[in-house]
């Protein structure tokens, strides 16, 4: 006999967009469907018998510390859905595919803010999401710390990032059940890493310095939906 009792969920996404030149196409993307994701994920979840109570996205857009200086790295607060969508599209908007010097951009920065967001902790079951889009690698860690906006209170190397990924015990880090890692980023060194090293992460392989012309909206949706 089938249950018609359905799990409630609390959902925090986080948006880690590179915003370098190349990027247009996936921008466009995204900023196309941003007043849709909502209700679109409503769908899926609908269809998958899980009730999400609250959704919460928060975006980082990110370029480079070194070249780009005081616009490498834009952080905003988390935006409530349905009701601050037209927030959220604005902010989405506001970002302009330009920048990023060299290839490899400061992408480990991004995510170290992630994982350092103000997940919601009032949920009875919780899904943290991060999702990250890049068509290149990363620098190493404090690659651009001679710049005076870089953060302070970064994680020193890659070593401590993921301790930042897999602590349970450390406070104001990811609830370690509710976490999970989607990088839309390319076959390169330190994505390949976190693939390999870090747990609840799936990669999707994207062509190297194509502005991920490849990912589509449907995709994005659906691999978010399969994280919740």
């Amino acid at each position: 006999m089938a249950s018609n009792y359905r799990f409630t969920y609390g959902v925090d996404l986080v948006f880690c967009i590179d915003a370098t030149g190349s990027m247009g196409p996936l921008l466009d993307t995204v900023k196309a469907n941003a007043l849709n994701l909502y209700r679109d994920l409503m769908k899926i979840m609908d269809r998958k018998n899980k009730r999400v109570e609250q959704v919460r996205i928060r975006i980082i857009a990110f370029r480079d510390y070194k070249y780009d200086q005081e616009t490498a790295m834009m952080v905003t607060d988390f935006f409530r859905l349905p009701d601050e969508e037209k927030a959220f599209e604005a902010s989405l908007r506001s970002i302009v595919p330009e920048g990023g010097g060299d290839d490899p951009e400061d992408g480990l920065e991004a995510l170290a803010y992630a994982i350092r967001s103000p997940w919601d902790t009032s949920s009875q079951r919780k899904r943290h999401v991060i999702v990250v889009w890049s068509d290149d690698g990363t620098h190493r860690l404090g690659f651009g710390s001679d710049a005076p906006n870089y953060p302070r209170g970064m994680a020193k190397d890659f070593n401590e990032l993921t301790m930042w990924w897999g602590n349970a015990s450390a406070p104001g880090l990811m609830d370690q059940n509710a976490k999970r890692l989607l990088l839309f980023t390319p076959d390169k060194d330190d994505w390949n890493l976190i693939r390999n090293n870090w747990n609840q992460t799936i990669q999707y392989v994207s062509e190297a310095g194509s502005g991920l012309e490849s990912c589509d909206y449907e995709q994005i949706i659906n691999a978010i939906a399969n994280s919740i």
